[in-house]
């Protein structure tokens, strides 16, 4: 058996509704809603961005992130005492999770599917080889599709996420144990799914998860690239996933990169040194805008440190040759 390890990016979404996957448009729905942020949290925000408009780039969420991690270091200084923020910055944290927590559920409750010509070719190969799979995307576009055709299903599954209804995620989940041989499908930057209750993370369900939800989780990576890493770092699940992942890429024959900016420097770190020494195949999936394909390949070529396969399509959803 021939496992190789699929990683998706945002892309596999742009291809298929280039409009509704752009983070600036969920970023403002949710700012829209009504009785969510109040107009102290909206005008504090503003005024950490010095923007009289909502949040729309990563590189904005970024700021709100830095904000928020100066203020809960405040709330713990303060404790005992009076305190370093007054009412407003101790709500800030809480408003800012939920805000990009919302931002998440809107761009995963996409109302579209994925093609069956798409589909159907994937979800065979993962259950021909059980294929590891990791996402870096917010959407329910694998998932459901993962869970409809039985590639999710608890041990009886090809893969598995480590994630139980009953007990929530446990790290131990994840080993192979008596003789099981599946595969891992590891949310490396979370999913608006994942949420506590009392010290346990678990997984809401597909139709419970709405903008009107009280829950919310904070196993996120919706930030800008330079503080990613330690977002990851700051949750146990992801950092469980990230750690699997070295696993699944001494374990693959082949790294198959669909709809990957190649930005994620922490995920390129990773992946570089089994490009370096040619122990392994990588393939990059990418839409085809017209630019040089010479300049993207060099582009590919630096960003991982060796030569990749570069294939580039008009329309990524048409790969089928996994």
């Amino acid at each position: 058996m021939t496992r190789k390890l699929i990683i998706f990016g945002n892309g596999l979404g742009m291809a298929l509704d280039s409009d509704y996957f752009l983070l600036s448009r969920a970023l403002e729905k949710v700012w829209d809603l009504d009785d969510f942020l109040s107009d102290e949290q909206k005008e504090l925000i503003k005024a950490c961005l010095d923007t009289d408009q909502c949040p729309r780039s990563e590189e904005e969420l970024d700021i709100l992130h830095q904000v928020t991690a100066h203020c809960n270091s405040l709330k713990k200084l303060g404790r005992g005492c009076c305190g370093w923020l007054n009412q407003h910055g101790d709500d800030f944290p809480i408003a800012t999770e939920r805000y990009i927590h919302k931002t998440a559920i809107e761009l995963y409750n996409y109302g579209g599917t994925l093609p069956r010509e798409f589909v159907t070719p994937l979800t065979d190969f993962i259950k021909r080889t059980k294929s590891h799979v990791a996402t870096l995307n917010y959407d329910k576009l694998l998932y459901q599709e993962f869970i409809s055709s039985s590639v999710l299903e608890g041990y009886r599954g090809y893969l598995i996420d480590g994630i139980w209804a009953s007990r929530g995620f446990q790290e131990d989940n994840l080993v192979r144990k008596h003789s099981n041989n599946f595969g891992y499908y590891m949310h490396l930057h979370g999913s608006p799914l994942f949420f506590e209750s009392g010290d346990k993370i678990y997984k809401e369900r597909l139709p419970s998860l709405s903008l009107n939800m009280k829950n919310h989780g904070n196993h996120l990576v919706l930030t800008h690239v330079n503080h990613k890493r330690s977002v990851i770092q700051n949750s146990r699940l992801l950092s469980a996933y990230w750690y699997y992942l070295q696993l699944a890429l001494h374990e693959a024959s082949e790294i198959i990169l669909f709809g990957y900016s190649g930005q994620d420097l922490h995920l390129n770190t990773m992946i570089k040194p089994h490009l370096a020494n040619n122990t392994k195949i990588v393939k990059v999936i990418e839409w085809d805008d017209q630019s040089d394909h010479r300049e993207r390949n060099t582009y590919w070529n630096d960003a991982l440190g060796g030569t990749v396969t570069l294939i580039r399509l008009e329309n990524i959803l048409s790969y089928s040759d996994w």
